[in-house]
């Protein structure tokens, strides 16, 4: 053999840059800042910046949506090292009402991201999405893999059934063949995959990667103090529920079930933190029927360092929800050595195994012997706390998730090749 000539050299160095760093397209209707829209942002916003910060080069398209009556005016913006582009949300009406985009010139932009960046695969979030209609064709034609996370929105049973069930017998036979792999979070995830692309008479390709946490940003919460103060809390153990105030998430069972601990533990205080999506008047006269004025507490979204020190002012989480693809709210509140208690539609079983919390039926009895059994025993809460911190250590952070993914993504282009 010839010795290695500089351009040999060159060439192989190129080809090793290629295959380690990957140029990644990811496509969402709502991207960072715009929580409001629930998990599916937060999933996605961290998941592309711990790929950023393994060197890779990130893209999202996204559109501009802040909320329902706001706005994001950048077009083009680096966060966290990833590349944000958003086109605009033709009604931002519609997007709240009844959560479909309308976004304005996606694809056109798409192919020109996909064509100037050399992008090796495209990761859409979400399954039912105008931007998916729009952008899967322009991959497909271009020849780029597509891959698709569903983030826990599929069932008919976790809202707007009716919107779900017409979409997939419109668009389904068309945009469910384009994809080459769903990326689901957990087993039960995959089931549903495969029963919606039975309909059509596809198979669906599946791949289980989890979400992750960014384990640096739970290492110095706030201290408790300052905000028990702020909301009169008291120095009680405090529940804490974090999410979207909506019927799945289940908190219409949540507030009865407290009303049964307090005779047990009367200094306990139940914090409900979330956007109303259509049950807070609800939540309120739940409330009033069992009197629990100065114990439940509504504080709205929070986000930041607001979120964070509602964590650390917590002695317990709660999230009697069902329907969910692999909760963050959940693995934040492990971050942060809190217990956890789930029911069954949290898809995470793992958490009894590890000693990290219990999972409950999701009625109010049920909550109730579990909030009772947790509030009553301090001991039991922290040590399942160390084990719940434990477990988001050596299972669930993003640099071990994005190696599964990244595994994903070359299997992927690899298939693709040799089709």
């Amino acid at each position: 053999m010839g010795a290695l000539q500089p351009q040999d050299a060159q060439r192989d160095s190129q080809h090793l840059y290629t295959d380690l760093i990957m140029k990644i397209l990811h496509v969402i209707p709502y991207y960072a800042p715009a929580w409001t829209y629930g998990g599916s942002v937060r999933a996605a916003a961290d998941l592309t910046r711990a790929l950023a910060a393994e060197g890779h080069s990130v893209y999202v398209l996204t559109t501009d949506t802040l909320s329902s009556t706001e706005r994001i005016p950048a077009h083009h913006e680096a966060i966290a090292g990833v590349h944000v582009f958003r086109v605009r949300n033709l009604s931002n009406r519609l997007r709240g009402k009844i959560n479909l985009s309308s976004p304005v010139g996606m694809a056109r932009l798409a192919e020109q991201l996909i064509e100037k960046h050399r992008i090796e695969v495209v990761h859409c979030h979400e399954l039912r999405t105008v931007e998916n209609v729009q952008v899967a064709p322009i991959a497909n034609r271009m020849r780029v893999p597509l891959v698709v996370s569903p983030h826990g929105t599929l069932p008919y049973d976790t809202g707007r059934p009716v919107i779900k069930q017409t979409w997939d017998r419109l668009l389904g036979a068309n945009l469910l063949p384009r994809f080459d792999r769903v990326i689901a979070l957990t087993q039960t995830e995959v089931e549903q995959a495969r029963a919606i692309w039975y309909t059509q008479g596809l198979p669906a390709w599946c791949s289980i990667v989890p979400n992750g946490i960014h384990l640096s940003d739970f290492d110095n919460l706030p201290a408790r103090g300052p905000f028990r103060a702020r909301w009169k809390l008291g120095s009680g153990p405090v529940v804490l529920f974090l999410g979207r105030l909506h019927e799945r998430k289940g908190v219409q069972f949540l507030i009865p079930a407290f009303a049964d601990t307090v005779t047990h533990t009367p200094d306990a205080r139940l914090l409900v933190a979330g956007p109303d999506e259509g049950m807070l008047n609800t939540l309120k006269a739940q409330v009033n029927e069992y009197n629990l004025t100065g114990r439940v507490i509504f504080t709205g979204m929070l986000a930041g360092e607001d979120k964070l020190a509602a964590l650390a002012a917590s002695d317990l989480f709660a999230l009697p929800a069902v329907g969910e693809g692999f909760s963050m709210a959940v693995l934040e509140a492990m971050a942060c050595g809190l217990p956890v208690l789930l029911t069954p539609g949290c898809n995470f079983p793992e958490v009894i195994d590890n000693g990290a919390g219990i999972v409950v039926g999701r009625e109010v009895a049920a909550l109730s012997g579990g909030l009772r059994a947790l509030l009553a025993d301090s001991s039991r809460r922290e040590a399942m706390g160390r084990a719940a911190r434990q477990m988001i250590q050596t299972r669930y952070t993003w640099p071990q998730v994005v190696a599964q993914l990244i595994e994903v993504y070359r299997a992927v282009i690899e298939r693709r090749r040799r089709k």
